[in-house]
């Protein structure tokens, strides 16, 4: 399965960091053919410099991103990509050919944007609580959850939740079983919603 990180100019670091280690340690207890190929992609083919100087350099663009089983757009300072038109078409045509599209933190900004969330249950950081059901008033935003799920699309809180969120997604894919295998491995305490 492919799984692609969106990140962008100032995206919260542990919001892509976290993700990605869930899916590649989950790999390492699958068999080849059942790997998760997960990367991350950004708008242009260049090093991006997330949250507190880290750089980092996407595999893939939006020129050469490969197909998507599942789409995950992370949180950050994330303003200025709601302004761009291109990134919002972006994330729209790939979550509607995606399995599962899924958001941490202030991600769920971006998929209100381009629409993948309207009018369902939703989730976001909880200091962003309050400006996410200001400008998208139709959602009902949840707070005090670790994740909202609702039908393919899964948005998480903030920063962590995306690691609860990531495990959740592991378990659906494949097993919970393989979720608290790799949860174990990666020494972290799984806060499954309940």
């Amino acid at each position: 399965m492919n799984i692609g990180i969106y990140i962008y100019e100032n995206a919260e670091v542990l919001d892509f960091s976290g993700p990605f280690e869930v899916f590649s340690t989950a790999s390492r207890f699958l068999k080849n053919k059942d790997k998760f190929n997960v990367f991350l992609v950004s708008e242009e083919n260049k090093a991006i410099q997330a949250r507190g100087g880290f750089s980092v350099y996407p595999k893939y663009s939006f020129a050469d991103c490969p197909t998507l089983d599942v789409l995950i757009v992370v949180g950050g300072v994330h303003q200025k990509e709601l302004k761009k038109q291109n990134v919002i078409s972006w994330i729209k045509h790939k979550s509607e050919n995606a399995q599962y599209t899924a958001s941490v933190c202030t991600g769920a900004f971006l998929l209100a944007k381009a629409k993948v969330i309207k009018k369902q249950k939703v989730t976001t950081h909880w200091e962003d609580i309050k400006d996410l059901r200001k400008q998208f008033p139709k959602l009902e935003v949840i707070e005090n959850v670790r994740w909202v799920e609702q039908k393919n699309i899964i948005t998480s809180a903030g920063i962590s939740a995306g690691i609860d969120m990531s495990l959740y997604l592991v378990s659906k894919i494949k097993n919970k079983k393989l979720a608290y295998k790799t949860a174990k491995q990666m020494d972290f305490d799984w806060k499954e919603n309940k």
